[in-house]
């Protein structure tokens, strides 16, 4: 087993608070949200970031995008009032937890920067 907090997570060794889980993806609500709907998505299948696609997995970043859709979705969020999907990659852009994860950030105007 690695030491990746995320796979913690999934594997239940780690409570969170699920917004959504299936075959291949979980959604936890952040615990330092910086809006007031602030959910983490994430693969099943360890992968360190975005960088790290390739044809072994590509099918798993694409049911993180599906899941993404169907989350906003039963969440009320819509191209009315939208939302914001960050993926942080490698230590220069942020990433604080080396498994794939893409922040989904909704309930309030949000700001035009990110940086």
């Amino acid at each position: 087993m690695c030491n990746c907090i995320f796979c913690k997570i999934i594997a239940g060794e780690i409570p969170s608070a699920k917004v959504y889980e299936d075959d291949k993806v979980l959604a936890i609500k952040d615990i330092n949200p910086q809006a007031p709907v602030h959910v983490l998505v994430m693969p099943k299948k360890h992968m360190s970031s975005l960088l790290a696609m390739d044809s072994s997995n590509a099918e798993d970043v694409t049911a993180v995008m599906s899941a993404i859709t169907k989350i906003a979705a039963d969440m009320g969020i819509s191209e009315e009032n939208g939302m914001r999907v960050i993926n942080n990659c490698g230590p220069d852009g942020a990433q604080s937890v080396m498994h794939l994860h893409f922040h989904l950030l909704a309930g309030r105007k949000l700001g035009e920067t990110i940086v």
